[in-house]
């Protein structure tokens, strides 16, 4: 099989990028924004034909990789032909090649969040006009994805999502004085800064919780969240007749990258539209049985972690909120981490811009107009402490 790996140099795309050497896949394009170390080190284990990187970069990244095509143009690397495009670039930044790749027929293993999060329609349109599939990267999504292999989406009574709970599941009672540093100890998963911020928040599963919707056609109702702190459960899917089907796994991303990428080439062309795939061998490991140990759930605790609740607003309310959502979410966040709001003004500052958030229809213009507004906003109110 032929890979594209878009985002090669971040947490999904390297583990992408373990699963194409463990499976003995080729590489034909990778995009890498600036790193250009990282990606130096890629191009010479898979010797991919192109290499994208951000324009920044793109000198230096000639003179350096003179055995390679150079170019700055990630729709371009998007679409160049491949049996899969992992996309694992985070931001909206990633929505362009999302959409070029799926309206040239590609099979899309999806781990850009925005994608479904902001512009689930205009995605979905983009996939029905050019032929192109999706599968979800998420491990909560693509354990929806395997519960629901079989299954008629309209048996769905609904679907749950497991949390970690992240490092304030248990405590402290009074979060007003959680740094920086103490947000960033995530106890289960090792991501990113603003990802292990949000996962801290619950912010992260909320935007979970909007994509798995716009993945499989769900009104937002339908989604529920549980914390389950050994991470074991991925998913679970409750129909209509009362059964209940989930998905247990190791803590490793490697394994729903992999089933992701096995799936896209017959994934969805419209939410729901879910189909099986063969399974390739094991990439990381197994949860053994006999089950050992203690499982915990419970529900989240909408008042201690009130993003979560922002985002099921911002879900149901649609439109052009959850482009603000998104937005004001980036923002905040980075204010945090720089020292200037506090940890409970992240969702104060959200709710003020979901607030003050225009109507109007999801155009591919609303959309960047309004992710414009809200971080103007956003940034003006993470002046204003509360």
């Amino acid at each position: 099989m032929k890979v594209t790996v878009l985002g090669s140099t971040g947490s999904i795309g390297t583990q992408a990028l373990d699963v194409v050497r463990e499976r003995g896949w080729s590489v034909g394009t990778l995009a890498a924004g600036r790193n250009l170390e990282l990606l130096a080190a890629q191009v010479r284990e898979f010797r991919p034909e192109v290499v994208s990187v951000d324009a920044s970069v793109y000198a230096a990244a000639r003179d350096r990789l003179p055995h390679v095509i150079v170019t700055s143009d990630v729709s371009g690397a998007a679409v160049r032909p491949a049996d899969v495009v992992v996309n694992a670039m985070s931001g909206l930044i990633g929505l362009e090649p999302t959409r070029a790749a799926l309206l040239a027929g590609q099979a899309v293993a999806l781990a850009t969040k925005e994608a479904m999060v902001t512009a689930a329609h205009l995605m979905w349109e983009a996939a029905a006009a050019g032929g192109g599939r999706v599968v979800p990267v998420d491990s909560e999504h693509t354990g929806v994805y395997q519960c629901l292999t079989g299954e008629h989406i309209g048996d769905v009574a609904e679907v749950i999502l497991t949390a970690s709970g992240g490092p304030f599941r248990d405590g402290p009672a009074d979060l007003s004085r959680v740094t920086p540093a103490q947000a960033l100890k995530h106890p289960s998963w090792t991501m990113g800064p603003k990802v292990t911020i949000d996962s801290s928040t619950l912010m992260n599963k909320g935007l979970e919780v909007m994509e798995c919707a716009s993945l499989y056609g769900l009104p937002m109702t339908q989604v529920g969240v549980v914390i389950h702190p050994q991470s074991l459960m991925h998913a679970a899917v409750r129909f209509r007749d009362g059964s209940l089907k989930a998905q247990f796994g190791p803590t490793d991303m490697r394994l729903p990258i992999a089933y992701a990428m096995d799936a896209a080439p017959t994934g969805m062309t419209h939410p729901g539209d879910v189909r099986g795939t063969r399974r390739g061998p094991e990439v990381a490991g197994h949860v053994a049985w006999p089950l050992r140990g203690e499982w915990q759930f419970r529900d989240p605790d909408l008042d201690r972690f009130p993003c979560l609740a922002l985002a099921y607003r911002a879900g149901t309310g649609g439109r052009l909120l959850p482009v603000a959502l998104n937005a004001a979410d980036e923002v905040a966040v980075d204010a945090f981490l720089a020292g200037r709001i506090g940890y409970l003004d992240i969702p104060r500052v959200i709710g003020g811009v979901l607030d003050e958030t225009p109507a109007g229809d999801l155009t591919w213009d609303t959309l960047h107009a309004t992710d414009a507004w809200a971080r103007i906003r956003a940034g003006e109110l993470c002046g204003v402490r509360a």
